[in-house]
């Protein structure tokens, strides 16, 4: 087994608590096979000394890994790494929220489902479903217009297509892209929220998604959907400072000033 390299904690760049980072280190040594498949990790007391935090942090670090997949217990043996199989679940980097680059990439995944989740709810949507994607719509004006940057009315509005499609699976999908875009959907309603006129494409890009699950035109609700992530990326990418991305997602409550 390869040396257990010392992990200085003042020369993190990645943000995140300690148990993140060390998550993160443990999963780059996995990664890079200085950990290869079968690997013992070394102990709770041993990997606290060389990270130089709690085996509090080690344990909960471990934890995560082991619910991931990515190690198992062995009783009286210790963890070990785990070879990789199917039922280790789909990931992305913690650090994607450090650059513009990287987020609009992420929205270019959820471009594609979003444009095939509509076209699939336009086809198979009940009438119940479509009441409730025409409730959220509504939702997200009314948030809007009581001072709320309507994120999370938003969010309802696309989980409300997906379910309306038929297939959890891409529910599943949906939720979990937004746990990763959350902060990325902050700044770009925040950026719509600039001019009148984003405020009023955004309205009127929902409404278009709307009107083609309303008809059951599926190749007409998968080129609104489509239309409409292409449009928020290129509202995202307005905001070309990462320094300013990077700032808001470890300060949320900070204010930004958007190009305007």
């Amino acid at each position: 087994m390869a040396l257990f390299p010392e992990f200085k904690v003042e020369r993190l760049t990645n943000g995140g608590t300690l148990a993140d980072r060390v998550c993160d280190s443990l999963i780059q040594l996995i990664n890079s096979d200085d950990f290869p498949a079968g690997t013992r990790l070394p102990s709770e007391m041993s990997m606290a000394s060389r990270f130089g935090v709690s085996r509090t942090v080690i344990r909960e670090a471990v934890s995560r890994l082991k619910s991931e997949g990515m190690v198992e217990s062995r009783q009286g043996s210790g963890v070990f790494v785990r070879k990789g199989n199917l039922d280790s679940p789909f990931r992305f980097d913690r650090n994607v929220m450090a650059s513009m680059q990287s987020v609009r990439q992420v929205v270019e995944v959820r471009q594609a489902l979003e444009g095939e989740i509509a076209a699939l709810a336009a086809v198979r949507r009940t009438k119940a479903q479509l009441a409730a994607v025409k409730q959220a719509v509504k939702r997200i004006d009314e948030d809007v217009a009581k001072g709320s940057d309507g994120v999370d009315a938003d969010i309802v509005f696309h989980r409300r297509i997906a379910e309306a499609c038929g297939n959890p699976h891409f529910v599943a999908l949906v939720e979990f892209l937004f746990n990763v875009l959350r902060r990325a959907t902050q700044i770009t309603r925040a950026i719509e929220a600039t001019k009148v006129e984003l405020a009023q494409q955004v309205r009127e890009e929902h409404r278009a998604i709307v009107e083609a699950l309303v008809a059951q035109d599926p190749e007409a609700a998968r080129a609104a959907a489509r239309l409409h992530m292409e449009r928020a990326c290129a509202r995202l990418a307005s905001l070309d400072d990462d320094g300013a991305l990077r700032r808001f997602v470890d300060n949320p409550s900070e204010e930004i000033a958007f190009p305007g």
